[in-house]
């Protein structure tokens, strides 16, 4: 129970990547965190790309970033349907700012070039949005998990073990 007193927000929309958003859901709640699915679109639930649907807890334009000690984002093709929502958006950016752990996996990695929180930041996300987020100012390397500062980054569903482990790690600290 390493994060007994943590808020965790996991962002959601239709077409989310299951494992990205259900294996640090459990993981978060197994070490006795308080996580909660945050959605964009108004919609109480979303579906993910294999039609699992997940409940939403609030919408982002309901909750800030003050509230949470981190805010996690799962990829799929949902990051390119979050970012038009400027309410999750806001949420992720004001996250960053605020010092709070930020972690995104896959095509998450959308999510940060839209928040613009990139610049000068190591990140890792799935190989065809490289160019994305170098484009927004990226140090892109092809590793299991980069960590930098608040930013935690992963490239795809093979890599959830130690995107985990330095959420985890990144929490237990603060």
């Amino acid at each position: 129970m390493k994060l007994g007193g943590k808020r965790i927000a996991i962002l959601s929309e239709n077409m989310y990547q299951e494992m990205e958003l259900w294996v640090p859901y459990y993981r978060l709640k197994e070490e006795g965190a308080e996580v909660k699915v945050i959605g964009g679109g108004g919609a109480k639930s979303y579906t993910s790309k294999h039609g699992y649907p997940v409940n939403v807890d609030a919408q982002a334009d309901q909750v800030s970033a003050v509230e949470f000690d981190a805010v996690i984002v799962p990829g799929g093709y949902a990051p390119d349907m979050m970012r038009r929502h400027a309410p999750m958006v806001k949420l992720v950016r004001e996250a960053a700012q605020q010092g709070k752990v930020v972690a995104a996996i896959c095509h998450a990695g959308w999510m940060l070039v839209s928040a613009g929180i990139l610049k000068g930041r190591r990140a890792t996300s799935f190989f065809s949005i490289k160019d994305d987020l170098v484009a927004a100012g990226a140090n892109w390397v092809d590793e299991e998990v980069v960590v930098d500062g608040n930013l935690i980054t992963s490239r795809r569903p093979d890599d959830l073990p130690a995107f985990c482990r330095a959420i985890v790690a990144a929490l237990s600290k603060s």
